[in-house]
């Protein structure tokens, strides 16, 4: 009887557990009464969604960087070494094969040893499981929480059986394949690295295909605990838990123990690359595409650290890289000049030569630095300006390489001002396509853009836009002009004189083309007072400048601030036809899926006579054939038709060159953080000298880089000139032997008057 009473009781606590469990597990699916709160809907299990990067390529198919919150980039099991799924499967889940999503062995040795016996043996998670938490994890914005929640014991179960039922769904709706997947694709490995693609590329600069045994054993590890194990703080940690997960995989026969010997002796080895936004190839491009790509998601409803947009530019790797590096060699050497040239001197100075002793002080208040110190001190000017003398561990910028030292921000201020600047821009003047965009000498110590956020003085590069208003309006590159004063009235009843750079007037007649190759500032103020300054300013902005331009006597000795960005885009002008084309830097922008969101085609429009524009090409080289930069590398010359225009402000304050091949219009500027900062004298500090250098040495890396298919041409297809226009360049070039022919029966006069010129041009910094 009593032994009735045992068995029909046994058989009621199985009864009520085979209602009760199934019960329980229903209430918890549907959220009875919002005791538990809700679960992610099948839609969301056929379709996980992640936060994903949104990349960016070049026109090559190169990964330029990536915009994010979670770096993270999905990938494909097809894309992914058997090495990783190998160490996966030991080290988290070795009957991930055999399950349905919960494993009951596992269960049971949890609950036994880390429960019952407190040995912590894990928790029994299948990946299925994990990849459920993940899911959770993910949907940060949806609350699943619900009444139980307040009760701790009860919270932690419901969380526990909501994995459960999500990991059955999960292996009702995926295959193995993938599951582990979206696993690999959702688990971060530290570092701010989400996902495998992004983890293998960050620690090994390599794809998820190319992993070694001991590098996916080392990943794997890291998902234990990313911060204990992370092999660049703790590599001694780190290549304990790899060990321990190549052991794992000998115990589970994926490798046998030989090559376990083999492998646990073996020293980790990184090649460690951190994605951020300050590394990596052009950095500065990457942030003004940025800044547009968050306008344009915000205008059309995408969020652009989150929904993995793919943005395809006009950017070519291949030459931004040629022009990274030919900023990067001339710039050290020029840093190095000038570091001579001033000796130790601060090179801050007033048009007298004199230092501007309160310079550092006025504008170091004008950086960020300095307000986030007052609003971190709460204005109280005594505490920043302790804060400013207080030496503390500095990263210094040199040419040489990154440098730590201990050092005072006031000191660490003024040593990256005395480091000259540089901005380049490279376009394809047929289609408006950026191809190259250097913004500065080094993207995390000088963020400023100074291919379009800088504006300067443009100089004498300004005076093609006077001299193609001058031949769309009747004038001939082979008229001549007096050099000679020409004077304006001014309307507060003064004048102004426009005086050459060397402060000398020969009374010579020169051809148009002549003087605007040797920059005589007296034809272009005579092509002014007979034009007029409001048409320049017409042209000018037609021709691609969008700053404000005074319509005032100087405008066409480069008076008014521009960008490289426009002056690329006016130049970019003449060859093509007299066709002004907006550069742009975007071809289109898709969704995570491919489909194409947008695509973007460049504003254009005829802004001179395609006679005119051919014209002002063969001005333009007058400066190479007969100007100031006929000392040109002749490997550069050899075969070739190149034209350009250097430019230098007063002072010597800004260094310009605009140089021109058959498919690429090319803009330098260098110069100091500030005005005041620069060479002593024009010697030093022209544009020929300081600007020029770095579109010679690029332009020979790109034909150097036969892949590139940029090759020695001429400039304008003959074929497509006109009969009037060839008949100007032959009359042109007529004089111009004919004038030569004179100089040589006079050479010894000749020389004579051009040494003196040439002393005067040197001694420029005299007359400054």
């Amino acid at each position: 009887m009593k032994e009735q009473k045992i068995i029909r009781r046994i058989w009621l606590f199985f009864c009520m557990g085979v209602l009760i469990v199934p019960l329980y597990l229903f209430s918890v699916q549907v959220d009875f009464c919002n005791l538990y709160g809700g679960m992610p809907s099948t839609a969301l299990l056929e379709n996980p969604q992640s936060a994903l990067s949104s990349e960016l390529y070049s026109a090559d198919g190169v990964l330029l960087g990536k915009y994010f919150r979670d770096n993270r980039s999905p990938i494909d099991y097809e894309m992914l070494s058997p090495n990783i799924i190998q160490a996966l499967i030991a080290s988290e889940d070795c009957r991930f094969r055999e399950h349905a999503g919960i494993d009951l062995r596992g269960l049971a040795r949890a609950f036994f040893l880390s429960v019952l016996l407190r040995r912590n043996r894990g928790g029994g998670s299948t990946l299925t499981q994990q990849l459920a938490k993940n899911l959770f994890a993910i949907r940060k914005e949806v609350n699943y929480e619900g009444k139980c929640a307040s009760i701790p014991s009860l919270r932690m179960l419901v969380h526990k059986t909501k994995e459960w039922i999500l990991a059955v769904q999960l292996e009702r709706t995926y295959t193995k394949e993938e599951i582990l997947t979206m696993y690999l694709n959702t688990v971060t490995f530290g570092n701010n690295t989400y996902g495998i693609k992004v983890a293998v590329r960050t620690f090994f600069n390599k794809t998820a295909a190319e992993l070694h045994v001991e590098e996916a054993a080392l990943l794997v590890g890291l998902l234990r605990a990313s911060t204990r194990y992370n092999p660049i703080l703790h590599p001694d940690k780190a290549k304990y838990i790899r060990n321990v997960v190549l052991a794992q995989m000998v115990k589970h026969n994926f490798i046998k123990q030989a090559e376990y010997d083999l492998l646990c002796e073996m020293p980790i080895e990184l090649h460690y690359q951190e994605e951020n936004y300050e590394q990596g190839i052009a950095p500065y491009f990457r942030a003004v595409v940025r800044d547009f790509l968050l306008k344009w998601t915000v205008e059309n409803g995408y969020d652009l650290y989150a929904d993995g947009l793919r943005i395809y530019t006009t950017l070519d790797s291949r030459i931004q890289s040629h022009a990274e590096t030919a900023v990067k060699e001339h710039m050290a050497q020029l840093q190095h000049k000038f570091d001579d040239h001033w000796k130790g001197a601060n090179p801050w100075i007033y048009e007298n030569g004199t230092e501007m002793e309160d310079y550092v002080e006025t504008a170091i208040q004008k950086s960020d630095f300095y307000k986030q110190l007052v609003q971190k001190h709460r204005g109280d000017l005594g505490a920043v300006h302790a804060a400013l003398h207080t030496a503390v561990p500095t990263t210094l910028f040199t040419w040489e390489g990154p440098i730590q030292v201990n050092l005072t921000p006031w000191e660490a201020f003024k040593h990256h001002r005395k480091m000259l600047q540089s901005g380049c821009m490279a376009m394809d003047p047929h289609t408006g396509h950026i191809k190259a965009w250097v913004g500065g000498i080094n993207y995390k110590h000088f963020q400023y853009d100074h291919v379009k956020q800088g504006k300067r003085q443009a100089g004498s590069t300004f005076k093609p836009i006077v001299y193609t208003v001058a031949l769309d309006n009747g004038y001939l590159p082979g008229d001549v002009v007096v050099d000679e004063p020409v004077t304006f009235s001014l309307p507060n009843g003064e004048t102004w004189t426009g005086k050459n750079a060397w402060n000398y007037f020969s009374g010579k007649k020169l051809t148009l083309r002549y003087a605007m190759a040797n920059s005589y500032n007296s034809i272009t103020s005579y092509l002014v007072k007979a034009l007029g300054p409001e048409l320049i300013v017409n042209y000018a902005h037609n021709m691609g400048i969008k700053g404000a331009l005074e319509a005032v006597p100087s405008i066409g000795l480069g008076c008014s601030d521009v960008s490289i960005y426009e002056m690329v885009s006016a130049y970019a002008t003449f060859l093509n036809k007299g066709v002004w084309t907006e550069p742009f830097f975007i071809t289109r922008i898709e969704d995570k899926y491919g489909n194409v969101l947008q695509t973007f085609i460049p504003q254009n429009r005829e802004v001179m006579h395609e006679d005119t524009a051919a014209l002002m090409t063969y001005m333009l080289q007058g400066s190479l054939d007969e100007g100031a930069l006929r000392g040109v590398s002749p490997e550069l010359r050899k075969d070739n038709e190149i034209a350009g225009k250097s430019g230098t402000t007063s002072n010597h304050s800004d260094g310009w060159f605009i140089g021109l091949s058959q498919n690429l219009c090319i803009g330098v500027w260098v110069g100091g953080e500030d005005r005041c900062i620069h060479f002593r004298d024009f010697a030093n500090g022209s544009g020929s000298q300081t600007a020029r250098p770095i579109w010679e040495k690029f332009m020979l890396k790109l034909y150097e880089d036969r892949a590139l298919g940029y090759k020695k041409a001429p400039l304008v297809d003959r074929s497509s000139v006109s009969d009037k226009v060839k008949q100007i360049i032959q009359i042109a070039d007529q004089e111009k032997r004919q004038a030569d022919a004179n100089s040589a029966v006079n050479s010894e006069n000749y020389t004579h008057k051009q040494n003196k010129i040439n002393k005067e041009m040197l001694d420029v910094n005299k007359i400054f």
